[in-house]
């Protein structure tokens, strides 16, 4: 019999047992690529994109291909949504055809709507609230660099965006501590730090000074100051310049500190090329691992189906 069906909004809904199934889960697809190659033999999954993507798409594209599925790219403006259809009726339309749905879109609301509307499970690719994808590949990432433990001291300097939401969620689930180094003004929604403050071992630390927030750190993470569909501000990048990842900023961390940025990568603002392509730098690896990681949440979900 069929169980219900699992959707993978934002971590919130997935404790750290969960995380941890889904991290080993991600080093054995790795070492073993051809182990789950019939998991989703016949399986349609629609990636329904209204964002640029890169990794995200290529990561699901690869995936569910190298696991024997068939990904069908859409995006709004090719489908009746363009012409008022909603996402409800979508959503149940998507439900008779296709066995997933991998949705990067604006408004976290919209994979909410289709969670609630479809009978096939829905992966949140990206919104403007939430990264979970991402963030399951970084703890990966993590543990294969042998960190993935309570006393890891990770940093994250910069704008406050969907990327920092899900990774506070998930460190705090490890119970592993965060610093969050920004300016006040865009510190992280206050409703996501009350959420990780309920979480049993969660510490998210609120650090305005750049220097203080990297000092020791055994990771320092960033990611672009204007996340897509952000206008430039040249307010907004004199006030997190200080925040830039560095040679200066890195000096005042451990000398093994590891550098992770999702990517895309500003070069010269957020992050310097010396850092990024430096010898500490795993951000490459890091997106290599969205791979893995993916086809470790494809798996996790289907093979319970």
């Amino acid at each position: 019999m069929k169980i219900k069906k699992i959707d993978f909004l934002t971590l919130k809904d997935f404790d750290r047992d969960d995380l941890i199934e889904l991290v080993d889960l991600a080093g054995v697809v790795k070492k073993n690529p051809g182990k789950y190659k019939k998991v989703l033999k016949d399986k349609n999954i629609a990636l329904l994109f209204d964002k640029n993507s890169t990794r995200t798409r290529l990561s699901f594209e690869a995936g569910i291909s190298q696991m024997g599925g068939n990904a069908i790219y859409l995006d709004s403006k090719s489908l009746q949504l363009s012409r008022g259809e909603n996402y409800s009726d979508t959503a149940k339309i998507f439900s008779g055809y296709l066995d997933g749905v991998v949705i990067r879109t604006f408004d976290h609301k919209i994979v909410e709507i289709f969670a609630e509307s479809s009978s096939i499970p829905v992966i949140n690719g990206l919104t403007d609230s939430y990264h979970p994808c991402q963030i399951l590949s970084d703890l990966f990432t993590i543990k294969e660099l042998g960190l993935l433990k309570p006393d890891l001291r990770l940093t994250y300097l910069g704008d406050s965006n969907n990327v920092t939401n899900s990774l506070m969620i998930g460190l705090s689930k490890m119970g592993i501590k965060i610093t969050i180094g920004c300016p006040a003004e865009y510190s992280p929604n206050p409703s996501i730090i009350d959420y990780c403050s309920k979480i049993d071992g969660s510490n998210v630390i609120l650090e305005n000074d750049p220097v203080k927030a990297a000092r020791d750190a055994d990771i320092i993470y960033t990611d672009v100051w204007f996340s897509m569909g952000d206008a430039d501000s040249k307010d907004k990048i004199n006030k997190l310049s200080p925040y830039q990842v560095n040679k200066n900023i890195t000096g005042h961390a451990g000398s093994d500190v590891k550098i992770m940025h999702c990517l895309p990568a500003h070069r010269g603002e957020e992050i310097t090329s010396d850092i990024l392509d430096g010898k500490n730098s795993v951000v490459f690896q890091q997106a290599e691992n969205r791979l893995y990681a993916q086809k470790a949440l494809l798996i996790y979900i289907y093979k319970r189906l």
